[in-house]
């Protein structure tokens, strides 16, 4: 169907017009269970086309949150692209990484070290022993723990992914210059307070 299509007017029965009418809030939009009616979208919230350049941001772009938000997003869109093919999150690249540079520590621990909420951390683990790259197994000081490890599946993965990650880290030291990167990791190791 052409965007023509979408002008010509259709017919509804009086039984749809009903169900529609039920179905809506008063300002046409859908209607939805339990929350206020969505707001109607003025056609210049639709505008899709904008840049950056064309509002003044300067407000914002010397606010350290915002910058560094903004450079974090680029960087997991980045990291998104190039580790499409691995299926593989930021977070879970984490955790592979510490587990196989920590082989046998307790599942609690590394949750804390990367600041993963358990619950969350259980689900990821989940995920990753059912892929074949993780494996918990009782932990030989703590009966009621668990000790995390590698598979051989996951260590093949991981390394291609350090692979990945460090054509990364190298595309990052061009674009900030010589010595750029290692000072951009210092100050946001500060920030972070890591060490």
């Amino acid at each position: 169907m052409g965007a023509e299509d979408d002008l010509i007017p259709v017919r509804k029965t009086p039984a749809q017009k009903a169900q529609a009418q039920k179905t809506t809030s008063a300002n046409g939009a859908p209607a939805r269970r339990g929350r206020k009616p969505a707001r109607a979208v003025e056609p210049d919230d639709a505008d899709e086309g904008i840049e950056a350049s064309d509002l003044d941001l300067t407000g914002l772009t010397s606010v350290v949150g915002y910058t560094l938000r903004r450079a974090q997003m680029a960087v997991f869109e980045d990291f998104s692209a190039r580790f499409a093919t691995l299926d593989l999150t930021p977070a879970q690249y984490s955790v592979l990484l510490v587990i196989s540079d920590n082989p046998g520590r307790k599942q609690s621990e590394i949750a804390r070290v990367l600041g993963i909420q358990r619950t969350n951390f259980v689900v990821m683990l989940d995920q990753l022993e059912k892929r074949g790259l993780a494996e918990r197994t009782r932990s030989a000081t703590d009966a009621r723990s668990h000790a995390m490890f590698l598979t051989k599946a996951g260590t093949a993965l991981l390394n291609k992914a350090r692979k990945l990650q460090s054509a990364q880290e190298d595309d990052f030291a061009h674009l900030l210059g010589p010595g750029g990167r290692d000072t951009l990791v210092a100050l946001l190791r500060k920030v972070a307070r890591i060490d």
